[in-house]
Order: structure tokens, then sequence, then C-alpha cells
């Protein structure tokens, strides 16, 4: 039987033009890469970044297929390439940026660093909601701050990020506290945190009440902007700020006078530069062991997409109105 030579795809073919279907040429697998029919493909504000040509730091330029995030089936193998085998269900961060073909598509040759096993008790579609979010989570809480049992952890934010934050500084034993709103209390604390209400809240208020004003060992914020201000209010002396969203101007006073210390977090730097993709992998490797162990789980939107429907995926992003992460599912 032969082998189809294209596949259906999405292309973002202009800043803010509707994203189109098209037939193109399917991919072949080079030097240390696999070949992964793709099953679901997660969606990410970022997306809609480059769709509007306002991520000029993912180095995507257009036309491109989007789409960082991916979970699917290998399909074939290239050369070089031990330890997967064809029918292997894989997830990972894998393109949409830099220039590398994303997620939107049938099909996608993608460098096996950037791969794990797929947690067996995670659909497509589940998996393919953590890859971007579990890296960036990772990298800032473990990689920079090196998060540890019995330390207290604020998060600022409990979306994306924030969720999945929360459940790894948990699973390592971690006293959890997130500041979002009074509406997501009751899921952040099934999660095992403390919800903290920020609208009825003031940072002193929290700090007095959870830390008796001493504030808190780390602080992650997941939103930036006066978050990041609030986080090195917040931290303790001698703690760590994390953000994934450091990119404003900000005053470092209230950090520095108390010996803390600050990360910033930017996970596209592998995808973009090459360096550290293995680490990628590892770390996906550790997420599927924390979620086939029941401690990490992703939040997901209850509506469901296909490639037809990927613009009003990302109309519900743009306009907020997604509870938990959306996926376009790819048959």
């Amino acid at each position: 039987m032969s082998v189809k030579s294209t596949m259906k795809a999405l292309l973002a073919e202009a800043p803010n033009s509707p994203l189109r279907n098209a037939d193109i040429a399917r991919p072949v697998p080079g030097e240390g890469q696999i070949l992964v029919r793709v099953k679901a493909s997660g969606v990410n504000p970022l997306d809609l970044k480059i769709r509007a040509g306002n991520a000029a730091h993912a180095r995507h330029p257009l036309p491109a297929i989007v789409g960082i995030d991916m979970a699917g089936i290998v399909e074939e193998i290239g050369a070089g390439v031990s330890g997967f085998r064809q029918g292997d269900a894989v997830y990972g961060m894998t393109g949409g940026v830099g220039g590398i073909q994303g997620s939107l598509a049938e099909f996608a040759a993608v460098d096996t660093a950037l791969l794990a096993p797929k947690p067996q008790n995670l659909s497509m579609r589940e998996a393919a909601a953590l890859p971007l979010i579990s890296i960036t989570a990772w990298e800032g809480l473990v990689d920079r701050a090196g998060v540890k049992a019995g330390q207290k952890v604020l998060v600022l934010g409990g979306g994306g990020v924030g969720h999945i934050v929360a459940q790894i500084a948990k699973a390592v034993g971690a006293e959890v506290y997130v500041v979002d709103s009074a509406s997501k209390a009751d899921y952040l604390a099934g999660l095992g945190a403390t919800p903290i209400d920020r609208d009825a809240e003031t940072v002193e208020t929290y700090l007095a009440r959870h830390t008796a004003s001493r504030g808190f060992d780390l602080v992650y914020d997941t939103i930036g902007g006066q978050g990041l201000d609030t986080a090195f209010r917040a931290v303790s002396q001698f703690g760590h700020v994390v953000s994934c969203l450091g990119w404003g101007s900000h005053a470092l006073a209230p950090l520095s006078f108390k010996a803390a210390t600050y990360s910033g977090v930017f996970t596209l730097l592998p995808l973009l530069t090459g360096e550290g993709r293995a680490h990628h992998g590892e770390i996906m490797r550790e997420m599927t062991k924390l979620v086939e162990a029941g401690k990490v789980i992703p939040k997901l939107d209850p509506r469901r997409f296909s490639l037809a429907d990927t613009d009003e995926a990302h109309r519900l992003i743009e306009e907020r109105q997604a509870d938990g992460k959306l996926v376009v599912e790819i048959d």
C-alpha cells in the first residue's frame, strides 16, 4: 500500500488572518527525528500572539503552522534513533516556534529529545494539554528554585502554569497557597492548596494570616506585570521568586532588602537555540511519573475541538472564556 505524500494542516498565513486548512507535503523524519501522527494539539495563548504577529520572541515567521504542544503515535523512525518504536504513544512540546512546524497538522517530524512516553492514564487530549505548562512549572519550581518539602510556596495565578506549579509543589511535600479569584477556591482546595482571594485580601493581610508576616519561602509568579511586584513583596528573607512572565521593568529594592533571589523562566529557549532539548524530554518523563502516580491532573475545558474548530478555540482563549486548557483533536 502506498504512503500518502501529503497531509492536512492549518496554516496561519498573515497576521490575524483566519487559519487555512491546506494539503501540504507530509514531513520526512531526519537524523534523530521520528514522524509522529498527531492526535491532539494543545492550545496556548502564545499561538494567538504568533497569529497576530505580536510574538517576535517566538521567532516563528508567517506563513506557518502553529501549535506548541502535542500528543500522538510514532509513525516512522528516523536514522540514529533509539528508545522509541513505531506505535509508541508520546507527548511533548515539539514546535510551533522558531520556524519549527507546529502541531496543528496530521503529522510532525520531531526531535526525539523533546518527547516522552505519554502517561498511560491520560487520553491523547489530556496529554496534549500538559507539555508547555509543565515544563514552565518545572523549570521555575524545581530547576531554578529547588523546591523542598516543608517550604511555604505561594503561587500567583492558578491557571495553566499555576495549577501545575501547585500540584508539583504539593507532590514534593511543600505547603501550597494560590492567589486567584474566589470562583476558583473550591478547585484549588481540591488540589490540596490553600486558596487566597485576590480581590478580598491584600498582600499584607495574607502574609500576616499565613506566615505571621514573615513571607513565603518561594513565590512563583505566573501573571507578570504587577504580579511580579507582588511576588517581591510576598517573599521571605533569603527566599526565592520565580516568574515565567518577568518581562517588564520592576523595582528590585523590595527583593534586595530581603536578600532574596529571583529567577526568570523562558521555556522556548531549547526550541529556539537547540540547546537543552534533552532536558525538556527529561521533564516530560518526570511528569509522566507524577501523572501516573495520581499526583498531577491537568484541568481541561470540557468543550471539544477539531481542526475545523480551531479558530473558535483561539477566540475563547483571546476572550478569556476558557475554563481550563483547550485542546484540538486531530483525526
